[in-house]
Order: structure tokens, then C-alpha cells, then sequence
């Protein structure tokens, strides 16, 4: 096939999902989110939302609204979050003087690593990112970072994921844990 037929794509739009299945993504990213934003008042501080990371955003898109998908499993949430933090402070600490090639260490030395482990989540590459490009207060945390926001706030997700996604009898989360 020709390099720009290539671009054109093969196949349809995916189906359209309907009002319920709408109702539970709304219902449990709402709960997720929140209870990550409550966590941090309770922990830390009133002031900020530390521990709601952009990269949470994401995957609740993924671990709500997309529930079957191979990224969205707990294994995924927890291992793409965790390593690509790890990754992403390690970058800025070795290369923080350079901002430009640690952004780029940090996202794809994340999706090498998380393809090796059978991790992929794609907002792990933005969690390795924010590790990079967060600001002063994000560096402070070094690698603190690892456990809040990205273990803590991905494990209050993933519990919120497992109540909320399996109450409708037409989801079932996880599809798998290993």
C-alpha cells in the first residue's frame, strides 16, 4: 500500500454509544476524580489539587468510558502510572538543565518501558511529561511523585472504577488484573 493511501484509513467510524452506557462513564468519572480531589483535602492541603494530575483526566476516559480496553485494566492504570513516573522524575533529575530532551527521555523511554511490561496506558506518557514540565512544585515532590499523586491517585481511581463499573449488569471491570 502506498505511504499516503496509508493516511486515508480502512475502516468505519465505531458504533455509537448509548445513553446508559453514557450514564455510568458521566457517574464514575465524576466519582473518581472526586474522590482523588478529597483524598488530596484530606492529606494534604485546601488550597490546590496537587494530587489531580492531567494525566488522571485521561484515564478516566479510559478506566470509565472505555472499560473493556486492554489500557483500561487495573494492571495498565497502576503499572503505566507508576513506572512512567518513576521514569519521568529520573529524566528531570538527570537532564532537568536540558527541559526539551528530558520531556522527550521521559514520554518515550515511558512507552518503551511500559510496552516491555505489558503496562501501556497511554496517560502514563503524560504522567513521565508532568514529571518534566510540572513546575517547582511538582520537582520538589522528587521522587515522591511516584507515590502522590501517581500511586495514590491512580489506586483511589481504581477502586472507585471497580464499584461504580460493575453495578449496571451490562459492565464487568476488570476484564483482567495480570
Amino acid at each position: 500500500m502506498n505511504y499516503f493511501q496509508k493516511m486515508k484509513g480502512s475502516g468505519q467510524s465505531p458504533p455509537k454509544v448509548g445513553v446508559v452506557e453514557i450514564l455510568w462513564s458521566w457517574i464514575g468519572s465524576f466519582l473518581g476524580i472526586a474522590a482523588v480531589a478529597i483524598t488530596h483535602y484530606k492529606m494534604l492541603d485546601e488550597t490546590g489539587l496537587m494530587m489531580i494530575i492531567g494525566s488522571f483526566g485521561a484515564s478516566a476516559v479510559l478506566i470509565y468510558g472505555a472499560v473493556r480496553s486492554p489500557l483500561a485494566q487495573p494492571r495498565n492504570l497502576l503499572g503505566g502510572h507508576i513506572l512512567s513516573a518513576i521514569i519521568g522524575v529520573t529524566a528531570f533529575q538527570w537532564l532537568g538543565g536540558t527541559p526539551w530532551l528530558a520531556a522527550a527521555v521521559a514520554v518515550s523511554t515511558s512507552i518503551a518501558v511500559m510496552h516491555l511490561t505489558k503496562t501501556l496506558h497511554p496517560p502514563g506518557g503524560a504522567t513521565a511529561l508532568i514529571a518534566v514540565i510540572g513546575g517547582q512544585n511538582v520537582h520538589n515532590l522528587g521522587y515522591l511523585y511516584v507515590l502522590m499523586p501517581a500511586a495514590l491517585g491512580a489506586i483511589v481511581m481504581l477502586i472507585v472504577a471497580l464499584i461504580v463499573n460493575n453495578i449496571p449488569k451490562s459492565r464487568k471491570y476488570p476484564e483482567y488484573w495480570y
